[in-house]
């Protein structure tokens, strides 16, 4: 799958606060997996380092509370982000569908939260 990803020549448009569909692959332990065939998982983009590389968040629909989690609305749909499954991803595990935006206030309320737990 890895190397379908690679091989696939595209360039996807992607900026802070968009939420992507992502092939995050099959994981380990307790990782998020990934779901289908792609392993794809609605993934926020939370830092962007280049057009090639970003820092994202998994996101759930699952409504999870507490200091690993931060609940927001997409539209009409409540997301959950999973502070505790952020990493970077290359922009090739990005599939063509953009899922949405997350609103500025909370985009700066989940950044905060995200700090205090990686920071402690």
């Amino acid at each position: 799958m890895k190397q379908k990803l690679n091989n696939v020549p595209k360039q996807i448009h992607f900026k802070e606060r968009d939420i992507f569909w992502v092939s995050i692959g099959e994981n380990v332990g307790c990782e998020e997996d990934g779901k289908g065939l792609l392993f794809n998982r609605p993934v926020l983009v939370v830092r962007k380092f280049n057009n090639y590389l970003f820092w994202g968040a998994a996101l759930s629909t699952t409504q999870k509370r507490g200091q690993y989690y931060h609940a927001f609305l997409v539209g009409n749909k409540i997301s959950v982000a999973l502070l505790s499954q952020t990493h970077t991803y290359s922009a090739s595990r990005i599939s063509a569908n953009k899922i949405g935006v997350i609103s500025q206030e909370d985009f700066v309320s989940l950044k905060q939260k995200l700090a205090l737990v990686l920071l402690g």
